[in-house]
């Protein structure tokens, strides 16, 4: 249960859970989810999901989809035994069109009037206008993972800091 105080953390995939080297000082687990009909490999840290879970069932944070796995969450979900999370938008879409998408998510959960946690390994803009434009009034939190290892325990330290000092 998240409250309206936590932030919305918009959550892509591959390059940020799905990584080929995932870390965590534990060996990474592996299996396959299926998107319009084909098997790809997942490879993920546990520990990381554990995490992940926790700050959602928790209420730290509201964890969306905002991935080009977007309209087979459902996969991940029982891959990951995660509960079924919103999705920021469910067209099967990739290219172009998906990072179009993505950076209207991450306007519209501020336009909401809710903070912002977005981890993205090629769409997260790293500076320019984009960039300013949304962690101006400081309720966005942009993460840009290495594509090959993903989010790291630094990484949920920091959201999981970002979240705790929005709610006090």
């Amino acid at each position: 249960m998240t409250g309206d105080l936590s932030p919305v953390w918009l959550l892509d995939v591959d390059g940020v859970i799905n990584t080929s080297r995932p870390g965590w000082g534990a060996a990474p687990r592996k299996a396959t989810a299926y998107a319009a009909g084909t098997g790809y490999t997942m490879r993920w840290a546990p520990a990381l999901l554990d995490r992940m879970r926790r700050l959602h069932r928790d209420g730290v944070v509201e964890i969306r989809w905002c991935t080009t796995w977007c309209a087979y969450a459902d996969q991940l979900e029982r891959l990951w035994a995660l509960p079924v999370l919103g999705r920021a938008f469910t067209d099967d879409i990739n290219g172009h069109a998906a990072a179009v998408a993505k950076l209207a998510a991450a306007r519209q959960v501020l336009a909401d009037g809710r903070r912002l946690v977005w981890t993205d390994d090629t769409e997260v803009p790293l500076f320019g206008e984009v960039h300013d434009e949304l962690i101006a009034d400081g309720r966005a939190l942009l993460i840009r993972p290495k594509a090959s290892v993903g989010l790291q325990p630094e990484h949920l330290d920091e959201i999981e800091a970002f979240a705790k000092a929005v709610r006090s």
